[in-house]
């Protein structure tokens, strides 16, 4: 169906939230109030959406993520299933929170362990959740035992840009190999916490400048409507070409392309769970009718 509607016959990698119930209420997260709601993928629903992709859109690779994925008793069959028998790369995206037993048994088929960060302890715990920093290195700590690759992720926001560089720099000495930027958007929590939105563009200047300072050996990757020059121009047009990088499923089934419609049930296309197709149901505010623009990311 996606294909007969854009064109688009191979899509990169499958974000699947697979519940939006979560041990945090992160004061930017984008679910808001869907926090609270039950919806939640079972594994055969899971699994039946990673073989369509994989067969239907040439699938390379999966992330899963929550709410927070390891509270799903289905993560460690789906990773299993993901890497083994569909070949496909496989990630999280977690808060690191209490789940160094877990990881245990998932190591063998995780390829990246992405864990939420949002600046040093202080900023972090107050965004996130208290003792959530030492949460989140002891599992760093216990991914590289286990021989895991992690990467981190943040949010900034104008109570946290001033920690970008110094949580990189401690990442690195952590053997993190990455650090990913995202743009805050004034969706879920994050609209009734204005006072975290950036407001004047010199702050991402000041930040851009900081990390050309600071000579990271880290791999740094930035949403680059963070850049002070980008104006716009990080934003690319809806998918006009054959391949996608990537789709996003809530736990409820809806399918987002751009990440900037994430949140926001701007999706045209639904994966129907109970019979295992997706469908399309386009609206005058799809992000399809409404042309929104995907995220670009890249290396600072």
């Amino acid at each position: 169906m996606i294909t007969e509607v854009t064109g688009i016959r191979r899509i990169r990698m499958l974000y699947v939230q697979l519940l939006y119930r979560c041990n945090f209420r992160c004061l930017h997260c984008f679910h808001g109030e869907r926090l609270a709601w039950r919806d939640a993928y079972t594994y055969e629903q899971a699994a039946a959406l990673l073989g369509l992709m994989r067969a239907d859109y040439d699938l390379e690779a999966v992330n899963f993520l929550g709410g927070e994925p390891f509270l799903s008793e289905h993560l460690p069959a789906l990773l299993a299933f993901a890497k083994r028998t569909l070949g496909l790369r496989t990630e999280i995206c977690t808060n690191g929170f209490r789940i160094t037993r877990q990881l245990s048994g998932c190591a063998p088929d995780i390829d990246l362990l992405r864990v939420s960060l949002e600046g040093l302890e202080e900023a972090n715990d107050r965004i996130r959740h208290p003792g959530s920093f030492k949460a989140a290195l002891e599992t760093f700590e216990r991914a590289a035992d286990l021989g895991i690759a992690t990467g981190a992720t943040m949010t900034v926001t104008a109570a946290n840009a001033a920690d970008v560089v110094p949580l990189a720099a401690l990442l690195q000495q952590r053997g993190v190999g990455q650090l990913k930027l995202h743009c805050l958007r004034p969706v879920g929590n994050a609209a009734a916490h204005p006072d975290l939105q950036v407001v004047d563009p010199v702050v991402y200047e000041v930040l851009y400048r900081r990390i050309a300072d600071a000579g990271l050996r880290i791999e740094m990757i930035a949403d680059e409507d963070l850049s002070p020059a980008a104006d716009g121009a990080g934003c690319r047009p809806a998918p006009d070409t054959a391949v996608l990088d990537r789709i996003e499923s809530d736990p409820r089934g809806n399918l987002t392309m751009s990440c900037k419609a994430v949140g926001k049930d701007a999706h045209a296309f639904t994966y129907d769970k109970t019979l295992g197709r997706i469908d399309y149901h386009p609206s005058a505010l799809d992000e399809l009718t409404l042309a929104v623009p995907d995220v670009v990311y890249s290396r600072v």
